[in-house]
């Protein structure tokens, strides 16, 4: 057993839940002393005590043991969130799982966007605009092509993307840069955070890896709005073409500006967000078109929106039910990386890994994993 890997580890997860040494130890049933002893890594402790310390944690017996590669060239803006150092232990681990099997099966990527570059003087939108041309046709998207499904999209062309469900809904996901193992996107899959707000962060991040590589630091906690809103142009005109844009806007200028928002929202399959973005660059509105709508959607629904809430979008499992019906509604299963599980499934077919190991990196029980791979048909 490593002593000084299991006295990080316990260190980590009890500042992550806030609890003092005497507290674990209570839970663990051991004296404060015995604890303080495996913490400094001065002891060993029994199997029985192990098992203890992970039931008080709330973790399983392999997240104390396991070593972590700390990322370092990770942009992660979030410095108040209390499991910022769980959140990164777990993007760590499954990256470390993704290389893997890219390894194993001779299978890496390359980050086909690497080669989408600005030339000459273009600056501001223009230059914004620009750079998501240039990342389109470096993924083979024609001019009106629509993106209709950003994981496969992202993960054809060399990104790797975590959905990973963190209940908050003030941090909507990080990127990793390639000295980390990346690149790769983390995007917040939680209930109540929009199914377009997911996809929306997937692009938003790109556009960091593509503007802000200099500013990866795990280090760096605060916000930096101006590149923010560069991040959030670039994935405005990523998601919707500047010439396909224009036509939907001018076919639908019959509709109130609220209507004509969430039509062009429901066409592109993106967040009010998003469009708001575009009209404000192409529009004579500029900025003000955020001040009209919200002060129009509260004329006509009789209330403001919610900082998170995307209206005639996915909220919760419960909304998903309900709208099921509704063929406009995204659900859960229009963002969802696929390109690890086939890596897991090759792995196993060709016997490089286990069951066991597959159902690891899929964070699934063994018995899920057994029921996976009986499921698995060409």
């Amino acid at each position: 057993m490593d002593n000084a890997t299991l006295a990080h580890n316990l260190r980590r997860l009890r500042d992550e839940r806030g609890l003092s040494q005497a507290q674990v130890a209570e839970r663990t049933g051991i004296s404060r002393v015995a604890y303080r002893n495996i913490e400094t890594g001065t002891a060993e402790p029994r199997t029985g005590t192990l098992t203890g310390l992970a039931a008080a944690l709330g973790v399983k017996i392999p997240d104390l043991m396991v070593e972590v590669h700390p990322l370092q060239a990770v942009r992660f803006r979030q410095k108040k969130m209390t499991s910022r150092e769980q959140v990164l232990v777990r993007v760590s681990r499954w990256l470390e799982a993704y290389r893997e099997l890219e390894s194993l099966l001779g299978q890496d990527k390359r980050f086909a966007f690497a080669s989408a570059k600005v030339t000459g003087q273009a600056q501001g939108a223009e230059r914004l605009k620009k750079l998501a041309e240039a990342a389109r046709r470096s993924a083979g998207l024609g001019p009106k092509d629509a993106i209709r499904d950003v994981c496969e999209l992202l993960e054809d062309n060399g990104v790797k993307v975590y959905p990973l469900c963190i209940a908050n809904d003030g941090f909507f996901g990080l990127s990793v840069a390639k000295d980390d193992g990346g690149p790769a996107i983390m995007v917040n899959v939680w209930e109540r955070i929009s199914v377009e707000r997911w996809i929306f962060t997937a692009a938003h991040e790109l556009g960091h890896l593509l503007l802000h590589l200099g500013a990866y630091s795990v280090d760096s906690r605060d916000e930096n709005m101006a590149e923010e809103r560069e991040a959030d142009r670039f994935a405005a005109y990523f998601l919707m073409p500047a010439e396909v844009f224009a036509e939907a806007w001018h076919e639908t200028r019959g509709l109130s500006f609220v209507e004509r928002v969430l039509k062009v929202k429901r066409l592109f399959r993106v967040s009010y967000r998003t469009v708001l973005h575009r009209v404000q660059d192409t529009t004579p509105l500029g900025k003000a078109a955020w001040g009209r709508f919200q002060a129009e959607y509260k004329a006509q629904y009789g209330r403001t929106l919610a900082v998170t809430e995307e209206p005639q979008g996915l909220k919760s499992a419960m909304a998903e039910a309900h709208s099921a019906h509704e063929p406009d509604r995204l659900t859960p299963h229009e963002f969802n990386g696929e390109r690890l599980k086939r890596l897991v499934r090759e792995a196993i077919e060709q016997e490089k890994i286990s069951l066991g190991r597959g159902a690891e990196i899929l964070g699934m029980d063994l018995a899920d994993m057994r029921k996976l791979a009986a499921s698995w048909v060409e």
